[in-house]
């Protein structure tokens, strides 16, 4: 089973390294679904944006992203976000897991020590958003294996 410990700097590369690999499934299925003129579009280079993506959640929410280790690497992360103190709401922000390790327990470990930390941060409600495509299905059991709520959400796309 994996380790969870605080992020550290070193940690930076590994991470958009499994980061990209854990992705790169979901981005298929994303150009599956929108057809590739409607993808390009918006993800003329998927990979340059998601790592610009993580590197700035590493870099400004540092003491808010979490990993997790096994057989002696970084196998996966998450992170978690304040957005709404007053109503004592938090998310967990971004999380991925390495190819190698999913389906290994590794998500669900993660999405649990993200919600503990959002009740010590006194949160009394959580919330988490992923996508409704094929290549999202294995992060929508993770967080309902949580006990999250899903609120299904409709969003179109019409290519011009």
């Amino acid at each position: 089973m994996a380790r969870i410990r605080p992020f550290r700097s070193r940690d930076a590369g590994a991470i958009v390294a499994l980061s990209l690999r854990a992705w790169e499934p979901v981005f298929a299925s994303l150009e599956r679904v929108l057809g590739s003129e409607v993808f390009l579009r918006q993800h003329p280079d998927w990979r340059e944006d998601q790592r610009r993506v993580v590197e700035e959640v590493l870099a400004e929410k540092g003491d808010r992203v979490w990993v997790a280790e096994a057989d002696g690497g970084v196998v996966g992360f998450v992170a978690i976000e304040l957005h709404h103190p007053e109503r004592d709401m938090g998310e967990t922000s971004i999380l991925a897991v390495d190819p190698d390790h999913q389906g290994s327990g590794v998500g669900s470990a993660l999405t649990d020590y993200a919600l503990e930390r959002l009740r010590e941060a006194g949160m009394r409600v959580a919330t988490v958003e992923t996508g409704g495509d094929p290549g999202h299905a294995p992060a929508r059991r993770t967080y309902e294996k949580a006990g999250y709520v899903k609120l299904p959400v409709t969003r179109y796309f019409k290519n011009l």
